[in-house]
């Protein structure tokens, strides 16, 4: 991406040092950096997501016994009496669905789970909604579309799964 200089001001006049080569340097090599930060990010979000769901699938398989106390909070199973988070419901359900959800299937399984979470928020569907987007923005999930024109959302286990492939009869986002 090419840095180009641009007044700021209202009279007509850059800021100083806006037409400094150095300057500009400075711009596009910390610009170059935040971008190659910003895929690392996404990189090892995906791997986290794939690690949780993997304890998540071996926990299902052997009962949460196998699991030391420090790992049942680190996938959101722990029993404290604490509420994990929005996101981190929407996390949950989305790892331990066996096909993509909808929103609404989203809302469902955190009012039938842990009601409290959702009785917070004025509009729970568009808060989830809203949740479920950031997830694919952070390379966490993906958003398919369904025969029937609905959206739905799907837990990226693998982080070469990013691209999505028609499967179960729906088609890509």
């Amino acid at each position: 991406m090419e840095m180009r200089h641009m007044e700021v001001s209202g009279n007509g006049k850059g800021l100083p040092g806006a037409n400094d080569p150095h300057v500009l340097e400075v711009v596009r090599q910390a610009h170059e950096e935040l971008r190659q930060l910003m895929r690392q990010r996404a990189d090892i979000m995906k791997r986290i997501g794939t690690v949780k769901q993997t304890i998540v699938g071996l926990a299902n398989l052997f009962g949460d016994e196998v699991l030391n106390e420090e790992l049942l909070e680190l996938v959101d199973r722990k029993t404290n009496g604490r509420q994990p988070g929005f996101t981190k419901a929407c996390r949950m359900v989305l790892m331990e669905a066996q096909r993509p959800l909808t929103a609404r299937e989203v809302c469902e399984q955190i009012q039938v789970r842990i009601p409290p979470v959702l009785s917070r928020h004025k509009d729970p569907l568009a808060s989830v909604t809203t949740v479920l987007n950031r997830l694919v923005e952070y390379g966490e999930a993906r958003a398919i579309v369904r025969d029937n024109g609905r959206r739905a959302w799907q837990w990226v286990s693998d982080p070469g799964e990013a691209v999505e492939t028609p499967r179960h009869g729906l088609a890509r986002a």
